[in-house]
C-alpha cells in the first residue's frame, strides 16, 4: 500500500511548538463554552428545569456520543478535505446550534413544554453531529501537531489554563444561577458561552498542520480492518469502554444526586465543579511530568484506581448535614486529581503507543465511533437505571441505599474489569503501577520534588553540587533522571557528588548500570567512588561489574571493588581473593583483600591475615586487619565498642573488658578456665591503675593456659598469635589485646 503524503508537507517541530500556544488559547476559550452550554452542570440543571425525566436527560446526553458513529463513514472525506479545515468549519457551525438554545424561552412560551423539549433535543442532535464531524478531524490533527516528546508537558500546561478558566467560569455560573430565576440565568450563560466559543475557533486557525491527505495510488484504501484486527488497539478500546460505562452516567447525573439526596442548593452544586477544577489544577503538572518521564501506563492506571475511590466516597458521604458541602468539595477535589491522571495517561497512550501515525485517520475514526457508541449507551443505561431504581430507599445505618446507589456500585466494579484489558496494552513505559506507587511512597518524595526543581534552576557548580547531594538524601527513585544527568555533567565535582548521592539513594537498575559504566571508565578517581557506591547499594546486580573490576588496570579500583564485594557478602569471590592475597605484592591491595575476606568470614584466610597484621607498620591498617580477623566470628560490634572506649582511657577500658570475662566464666563454672581466673583478676587490676605492660603480660599468661575448650581452630590460632605478640610487644601492639578480648567475649 502506498504511504500517504501530506500536501503541503507536515510542519516542522519548531512550527508545531509555536502552534501549541494557540491550541492552549483555543482550548481555554472552549472551556468557557463547555461549562456554559452542553457539557457542564449548567446543562444538566437546564434540562432538569425543563422538567425532563432522568431517562429523557439520558437520551439527550446520549446524542453527543452516538453522533460519533458517523466517524468511520466520513473519515476518508475528512482526510481529503483536510483535518484542520474540517475541524475549523464544523467547530464553528456548531456554535450556531448552541446559539439556537437562546430561543428556548420563546418556544416554551409560544408552543409549550413539549415543544421546548423537542426544540432543545433537535438542536442538541445537530450540534452533536457537527461536533462529531469536527472531532473526526481533530484527533488525527492533534496527533500530528503535538510533538511526542512534550505531549505530557503540553497536556499539563493546556489543562492548567483550561482548568483555571473553567474555575472562573463555574464560579460565574454559580453566581448567575443563584441570582436569576427560571430560565433567565441559563440563557445568559449560554449566550456568553457562544461568544467564547467563537473566540476559540479563531485561535484554532493559527495552529499548523492538518493538511489534506492525498495518496498517489489506491486512494480509497482503508485501514479499518487493520485497526479491528490490532489486538493492542482492541484491548485499549475494551478498557476505555468499561471505564466509560462506569463513569459517564455516574458523573452526568451527579449534580442531580447532590440536589436530591445530599440536599445541596443548585448554586452550591454548580460550585462543586470548582473542587474538581482545583484538584485538576494542583495535580496536572505532576501527572504531565510523570507521563513524559515514566510513560503513559502507570499514570493511566493510577487514574483508574483513584476513580474507583470516588463512588465509595459518594456512598458514605453525609447527607443533609452541615458538613455535606465540605465533604462534597473534598471528594470533588479527589475527582479532579483522578480525572487528570486518567485523561493525561489514556490520551498519551492513544497518541503515542496505540495508534500508528501513518494510519491515524481510520484508527481515530474507529476509536471515536467506539467511544460514541459506548458513551451513548452509558447515558441511556444510566437514565434507565435511575428510572428503575427511583423507589429505592433503604437505611443500612452506615450508608443509605438510594436510586443512585446502583450507578455507584457500577463505578466500583467496572473499572476493576477495565484494568484487565488496559494492563495488556503495549505501552512506551517500562514502569509498572506497583513500581510507580513505590516511587511516590518510598523515601522522601517532598524533598525529592523540591530538590529536583531547584536542581534544574542551579546556576553555578557549588549550587549544583549541593543540590545533587540533596537528591541522594531524599532516597527517592523519583530523582533517577536528575542523578543520571548529574553523572554526565561536564563538571568533575558534580559527577563526583552524583556518585555519592547514588550510593545514598535506593538501588535501581538504571543507576547500577550507570555506576558500572563509570567503574569501567578511564577516570580512576570516579571509578573508585563508583565501586564504593555499588557496594553500598547492597544490590545483587552490582556483583557482576564489581567482579569484572577486580581485573582493572587501576589498583585503587581493584582494591575498592574487593571491599565492595565483601560488603555485598559475595561468597563466590572468596577463592579468588585468597589466591590474590597470597600472590599479591602490592601492600594496599593485600590489605583490601584481607578486609574483604574478613567481611566474608573466610576463616581459611586466617593465617594469611595474621601474617599481614604482624608485619604492618601503620596503626590504622593494623586496626583494619584486626577488625577483619574479628569479623571472622560473624560479629564486630564488641570489637568496635572496645576500640572506641580504649581511645579515651585504654587502661580502664581493658580492665572493664577483662573483668567482664572473669564474671562470665565464674558464673558459667567453666572447668577449663576456672583455675586461671586469678590471672584475669590480676590483669584487670594492673590495667585499671595504668600498668598496661604488666596487665597485658598477665593476659598473655591466661591466653597460654586458660582458654575455653569449645573454641574453633581458627579462633585458637588467632588467640595463640595474640598471646605471642602480647608477650613480645606488650602495650605497643594494643590491637592484639583488643582482638583477644573480643574473641573471648563472643565465644560461647
Amino acid at each position: 500500500m502506498a504511504t500517504p503524503t501530506l500536501s503541503p508537507s507536515e510542519p516542522t517541530t519548531i512550527e508545531k511548538m509555536r502552534g501549541l500556544r494557540w491550541s492552549i488559547a483555543g482550548d481555554s476559550a472552549n472551556a468557557v463554552f463547555v461549562e456554559f452550554t452542553f457539557f457542564g452542570s449548567v446543562f444538566i440543571l437546564f434540562l432538569d428545569a425543563l422538567a425532563l425525566s432522568k431517562g429523557q436527560i439520558g437520551i439527550v446526553l446520549s446524542l453527543f456520543p452516538f453522533a460519533g458513529l458517523i466517524a468511520p463513514f466520513i473519515a476518508p472525506r475528512v482526510a481529503r478535505f483536510g483535518y484542520k479545515r474540517t475541524f475549523i468549519t464544523f467547530w464553528g457551525i456548531r456554535k450556531f446550534f448552541a446559539a439556537q438554545l437562546l430561543l428556548t424561552p420563546w418556544v416554551y412560551g409560544r408552543f409549550g413544554e413539549n415543544a421546548a423539549i423537542l426544540f432543545v433535543a433537535a438542536n442538541t442532535a445537530l450540534f452533536a453531529l457537527c461536533r462529531a464531524t469536527a472531532e473526526t478531524g481533530k484527533y488525527p490533527w492533534t496527533q500530528e501537531y503535538v510533538p511526542n516528546h512534550v505531549r505530557g508537558k503540553y497536556s499539563a500546561l493546556d489543562n492548567v489554563f483550561t482548568t483555571t478558566v473553567g474555575f472562573v467560569a463555574v464560579a460565574t455560573a454559580g453566581y448567575v444561577i443563584a441570582h436569576n430565576s427560571g430560565l433567565t440565568g441559563f440563557m445568559l450563560l449560554i449566550g456568553l458561552g457562544v461568544a467564547f466559543g467563537l473566540v476559540g475557533v479563531w485561535a484554532y486557525t493559527h495552529i499548523p498542520g492538518g493538511a489534506a491527505v492525498t495518496t498517489p495510488k489506491q486512494k480509497n484504501q482503508r485501514e479499518l480492518w487493520t485497526a479491528v484486527h490490532d489486538q493492542n488497539f482492541r484491548y485499549y478500546l475494551l478498557g476505555i469502554a468499561l471505564m466509560t460505562l462506569a463513569t459517564a452516567p455516574m458523573i452526568s447525573f451527579l449534580p442531580l444526586f447532590m440536589v436530591e439526596e445530599v440536599r445541596l442548593p443548585q448554586s452550591q452544586v454548580v460550585l462543586l465543579q470548582n473542587g474538581v477544577l482545583v484538584g485538576s489544577l494542583l495535580s496536572v503538572f505532576a501527572w504531565g511530568w510523570a507521563a513524559d518521564r515514566y510513560g503513559s501506563a502507570p499514570i493511566m492506571l493510577s487514574g483508574v484506581l483513584l476513580r474507583i475511590l470516588l463512588p465509595i466516597c459518594w456512598l458514605f458521604m453525609p447527607k443533609g448535614s452541615p458538613y455535606s458541602l465540605y465533604a462534597a468539595l473534598g471528594i470533588a477535589f479527589l475527582q479532579g486529581v483522578a480525572n487528570m491522571g486518567w485523561a493525561i495517561g489514556s490520551a498519551r497512550l492513544l497518541f503515542v503507543s496505540v495508534v500508528p501515525p501513518e494510519k491515524k485517520s481510520d484508527y481515530m475514526a474507529l476509536y471515536y465511533a467506539w467511544i460514541g457508541v459506548i458513551g451513548g449507551l452509558s447515558q441511556l443505561f444510566g437514565g434507565w437505571i435511575l428510572d428503575l431504581s427511583s423507589e429505592l430507599a433503604v437505611d443500612l445505618g452506615i450508608m443509605q441505599l438510594n436510586p443512585y446507589t446502583p450507578l455507584f456500585l457500577l463505578g466500583i466494579t467496572l473499572p476493576l474489569g477495565s484494568l484487565y484489558f488496559l494492563r495488556r496494552v503495549q505501552t512506551d513505559s517500562n514502569v509498572g503501577i506497583g513500581r510507580f506507587a513505590g516511587l511516590l511512597f518510598r523515601g522522601n518524595p517532598f524533598l525529592a520534588v523540591e530538590s529536583m526543581i531547584r536542581y534544574h534552576m542551579a546556576k553555578d557548580e557549588q549550587t549544583a553540587v549541593r543540590l545533587t547531594e540533596r537528591l541522594g538524601q531524599a532516597r527517592s527513585l523519583l530523582t533517577i533522571e536528575e542523578l543520571l544527568e548529574s553523572l554526565a555533567d561536564p563538571r568533575f565535582n558534580v559527577r563526583f557528588e552524583a556518585i555519592v548521592a547514588i550510593g545514598r539513594t535506593r538501588p535501581d537498575a538504571q543507576l547500577i548500570h550507570a555506576l558500572s559504566q563509570v567503574l569501567h571508565g578511564n577516570d580512576p578517581a570516579l571509578g573508585v567512588m563508583a565501586a564504593w557506591a555499588l557496594g553500598r547499594s547492597h544490590d545483587e546486580r552490582a556483583r557482576e561489574p564489581l567482579h569484572a573490576a577486580l581485573d582493572s588496570s587501576y589498583r585503587s579500583i581493584r582494591a575498592h571493588s574487593a571491599r565492595s564485594l565483601g560488603t555485598l557478602g559475595d561468597q563466590s569471590v572468596i577463592p579468588l581473593l585468597q589466591n590474590r592475597l597470597a600472590a599479591e605484592s602490592d601492600h594496599g591491595l593485600r590489605i583490601a583483600y584481607a578486609s574483604a575476606l574478613g567481611q566474608l568470614q573466610a576463616t581459611a584466610a586466617t593465617e594469611a591475615i595474621l601474617a599481614l597484621l604482624a608485619d604492618e607498620p601503620e596503626e590504622p591498617a593494623r586496626l583494619e586487619l584486626a577488625l577483619a580477623l574479628a569479623r571472622l566470628t560473624g560479629e564486630e560490634y564488641t570489637f568496635i565498642q572496645l576500640l572506641r572506649q580504649s581511645r579515651h582511657d585504654r587502661g580502664t577500658a581493658l580492665a572493664q573488658a577483662i573483668t567482664g570475662l572473669e564474671k562470665k566464666w565464674r558464673k558459667g563454672g567453666d572447668t577449663a578456665v576456672s583455675p586461671t581466673l586469678t590471672l584475669l583478676t590480676q590483669s584487670a587490676a594492673a590495667c585499671s591503675i595504668g600498668n598496661l605492660d604488666e596487665g597485658l603480660t598477665l593476659l598473655c599468661r591466661f591466653l597460654r593456659s586458660g582458654l575455653p575448650d569449645n573454641l574453633l581452630p581458627f579462633q585458637m590460632l588467632i588467640l595463640q598469635e595474640c598471646a605471642r605478640h602480647l608477650e613480645n610487644a606488650g602495650a605497643s601492639r594494643p590491637e592484639y589485646a583488643l582482638l583477644a578480648l573480643h574473641l573471648l567475649a563472643v565465644s560461647p
